[in-house]
């Protein structure tokens, strides 16, 4: 029996913003080798401010160093991605840079990729936390930004400081400044799918009172997200299709982390309720800063390898994506959560016969 899965999928790399947000500066030993901790996780510098002094959270921990891609490295992606044939790209977020410091140079890439050329066919977007960010993208030339709440109230607050109604009561301002300006706009929800702060599920009917309130403020496609990785196949069908039956005007996406190695998976699960349209990351590169142990968004090769294996289009190139995410270690001095990049490509496995024992 095949499986009945959609032909065609749309995947919008994430990584630019998704995963290069959660990087932090890794330490290296006098051979520059990076250095691990004896549970073998890497060891991060720590931050410290113009005199010299580490700084400290809230708590009195130390902050960790941001790693800080430059412009021309995230110019230098964003063409690759194109040649690569990627339609759909996440280039960063506009939130303040203090919050975010891998974030900050996001309006600078967007001006330096729009006077070089982006293709026609190519949507460039970002992720906004309010108004404010909608000023941003018309001042360095983004045409689409993304707004975010999540379905768990306590990650809510955590991540945006806001219950979900009070982010919700903030949407219309953001939809009316961004349609005035021509600007087009979506909206995401986060732990639609499992919340470390919920522990008996996010209901189904918390998840559909967002996704309502998008809708009455004119926001129509809409990204469901699996942020904390606790998303598993039966569920991810069973939301993919009531959201269809319920909201078959929208255009849906949906966003799952591999913390749970469930990722690719859940994809399938959402393609057999007939969405066609996911995130990934290159290199599986990210994280999430409210979640413990949280990995990054599935690896967008892992993804491409798989879809190509079961004949579905993506309209992505296989080596090209590979060769992206291979620049991106090298840029990241780090190896990453990318099965694919350890392993190979299978088409690229050839053994010779032994001649004789």
């Amino acid at each position: 029996m095949s499986l009945d899965l959609v032909k065609n999928v749309r995947i919008c790399e994430v990584g630019m913003r998704d995963g290069l947000q959660n990087e932090k500066a890794i330490a290296f030993d006098a051979n520059g080798v990076p250095m691990r901790d004896k549970a073998g996780n890497f060891v991060y510098k720590d931050a410290v401010d113009e005199n010299g002094q580490p700084k400290l959270s809230k708590s009195g921990k130390p902050v960790k160093e941001s790693f800080v891609l430059s412009v021309e490295n995230k110019v230098e992606l964003l063409k690759k991605m194109f040649a690569a044939g990627f339609k759909v790209i996440e280039v960063g977020s506009f939130v303040h840079p203090v919050k975010v410091p891998q974030m900050a140079n996001t309006d600078e890439v967007f001006k330096a990729i729009v006077a070089e050329g982006v293709p026609a066919d190519v949507e460039l977007r970002a992720l906004i936390p309010n108004a404010r960010g909608v000023d941003r993208a018309i001042a360095c030339g983004c045409k689409k930004v993304k707004l975010n709440v999540s379905a768990s109230k306590g990650h809510n607050l955590a991540n945006l400081n806001c219950t979900p109604a009070e982010s919700v009561a903030k949407f219309k301002e953001c939809v009316e400044k961004a349609e005035a300006n021509g600007i087009g706009i979506s909206g995401s929800i986060s732990m639609a799918f499992g919340s470390p702060w919920d522990y008996n599920g996010v209901p189904m009917d918390d998840v559909k009172e967002i996704v309502e309130a998008y809708m009455n403020v004119g926001i129509n496609e809409i990204s469901l997200s699996d942020a904390s990785g606790m998303a598993y196949p039966t569920q991810v069908y069973d939301m993919c299709t009531e959201m269809k039956k319920c909201y078959p005007e929208n255009d849906w996406w949906l966003h799952f982390h591999n913390t749970r190695g469930l990722a690719i998976a859940n994809i399938i699960a959402g393609m057999q309720a007939g969405f066609y349209q996911f995130d990934a990351s290159f290199a599986g590169v990210g994280g999430c800063n409210f979640v413990p142990n949280a990995t990054g968004n599935v690896a967008t090769e892992d993804v491409i390898h798989a879809l190509d294996q079961m004949g579905v289009n993506t309209g992505i190139d296989l080596d090209q994506c590979m060769a992206i995410s291979r620049r991106v270690v090298e840029m990241l001095q780090h190896d990453t959560d990318s099965y694919i990049l350890k392993a190979g490509a299978s088409k690229d496995l050839r053994l010779e016969l032994p001649k004789g024992q």
